[in-house]
């Protein structure tokens, strides 16, 4: 996503312009009670606060979980409503965009899949915005556009306008021809393909239904969307690992696609790791057995191929590189999430999490518990921290701090360190209060991104909140009602 001030295009703040997107989370690893031991209190279920309330003397998890229902709250669009420059909503149902300022006025897929799990998001909204996706995913032959970008059969959008225009491509609202110069990639991002499927299985899961997968959406049966989608990005056959090339290059992660990355890519194949998890569960409640086998066969294809692909040398320790080509750099993101997944075991879970506690020692990758995608020592040069991106160093992706995949650090930290975790989310819920945007005054946390120096990004932010809420166990304990705050929590 990018900067309100450099960000617009017309009178619309595009997501990007040379700067951001998203990311995808998933399987809460954390017990409820243990999280919120770390903060010595067992929360109580209460409803959520009324802006601007004063929650000073509510529990750290109970105060997080609170203040992430009223953000979702505060990212929801309905029917005859825009938000920003964007058009009416005209979908026939609330949309919810990545946060509450209007920051982004579109239907982001990656941010709503990744948020679902935070509990506050109903089994009827994620059936409705999961046949948006499936109504607007392109369909079985390519679909050329301008400046040689290709939309591959199948592919999923990256964002749905209000008015339901399927845009392909971060940095522009344009749902025709004129879909970006190939700045973001030639061909779509491939993290939204991943989060299509996830978006279902959360409805199963939500709901204990399969059913609704073999129902067709606009004559094509919805279970063969997912696998069609699945199988959209470019794979490497005989590790299972997403990978890309200068020629026909994709971003790979929304929360990197200011980045360039070629080669086998971290982040997505673990994304992908989840997806054929989650498709052999889906195809199991449907009684599919052999294709549910499948799909096991690649999950455990590319685990096998994780540490081989992506391990450093010595230098970069038990970090994941996010790439093999182009940004063959530690990723703090990528080896968080994927200790988080449980995709790294053994030897290689244990290496990398020493490598965790021994950058938080050195400060290298946390500023008030938000996380930079690369450590601080490992920066590409003194003006990057990645090899090859158009932001400015310490800014956005390229070196800000990020709360999204705080939980994923908290729950590795307290692999080796208990109590090393419990002070991070100290300091994470310590910052939330301390900004929070309920207070007025100018407070806008959560923030997108942050840094040293007064430096914060979008305020309002959903999955900085959404994300370790669900990983932490701080979710609400009654179901969902359209609309409204909570929907039963997937474990």
């Amino acid at each position: 996503m990018t900067t309100k001030a450099s960000g617009r295009e017309g009178p619309w703040l595009a997501r990007h312009a040379g700067l951001r997107v998203t990311l995808g989370l998933l399987l809460v690893a954390a017990p409820t009670r243990a999280s919120e031991a770390m903060l010595a209190g067992q929360a109580t279920a209460a409803a959520a606060p009324a802006a601007g309330a004063e929650p000073r003397d509510l529990s750290g998890l109970e105060f997080l979980r609170q203040l992430t229902g009223d953000v979702v709250e505060a990212s929801r669009v309905k029917p005859g409503q825009r938000a920003g420059g964007s058009p009416t909503n005209s979908c026939g149902f609330t949309l919810l965009m990545p946060g509450g300022r209007g920051s982004y006025p579109a239907f982001w897929i990656r941010d709503f899949a990744m948020s679902l799990e935070s509990g506050w998001i109903s089994a009827e909204e994620m059936r409705n915005h999961l046949w948006l996706i499936a109504r607007c995913q392109n369909g079985p032959e390519p679909r050329r556009l301008e400046h040689g970008l290709v939309v591959p059969a199948h592919a999923v959008p990256d964002h749905i306008n209000f008015d339901g225009g399927a845009v392909f491509y971060p940095g522009t609202y344009s749902a025709g021809r004129d879909q970006g110069t190939g700045v973001f990639g030639v061909l779509p991002p491939v993290d939204d393909h991943y989060e299509f499927v996830h978006i279902a299985w959360c409805l199963h899961r939500a709901t204990g239904r399969a059913e609704f997968l073999r129902e067709r959406v606009d004559g094509v049966i919805l279970g063969e969307r997912l696998a069609a989608a699945f199988a959209a990005p470019r794979i490497e056959a005989e590790t299972g690992l997403v990978i890309t090339d200068e020629a026909e290059r994709a971003v790979g992660f929304g929360f990197c696609d200011a980045i360039h990355l070629t080669g086998r890519l971290l982040f997505p194949s673990l994304l992908r790791y989840r997806a054929a998890g989650q498709l052999a569960e889906l195809n199991e409640a449907l009684g599919e057995p052999e294709r549910a086998a499948e799909y096991r066969r690649i999950r455990q294809r590319i685990a096998d191929h994780l540490v081989p692909a992506f391990a450093g040398s010595g230098r970069h320790g038990g970090w994941l590189l996010a790439a093999t080509g182009v940004g063959r750099q530690p990723d703090v993101w990528g080896t968080l999430y994927a200790l988080h997944l449980g995709a790294l075991r053994g030897a290689a879970a244990d290496r990398a999490t020493e490598t965790v506690i021994d950058a938080l020692s050195r400060e290298t990758i946390v500023f008030e518990a938000a996380v930079r995608h690369v450590p601080v020592d490992c920066d590409a040069s003194g003006t990057s921290a990645w090899e090859r991106t158009g932001v400015a160093r310490n800014t956005y992706q390229n070196g800000a701090y990020w709360h999204t995949p705080t939980g994923w650090l908290i729950l590795a930290a307290r692999r080796a360190d208990p109590g090393r975790a419990s002070r991070l989310l100290e300091d994470y819920v310590r910052h939330l209060r301390r900004n929070d945007y309920r207070q007025g005054r100018g407070a806008e946390a959560p923030w997108e991104c942050i840094g040293p120096g007064g430096y914060a990004q979008n305020g309002l932010y959903m999955t900085s909140v959404a994300v370790p809420s669900a990983v932490l166990g701080a979710v609400p304990r009654q179901p969902a009602r359209p609309g409204a705050p909570g929907a039963p929590h997937m474990p």
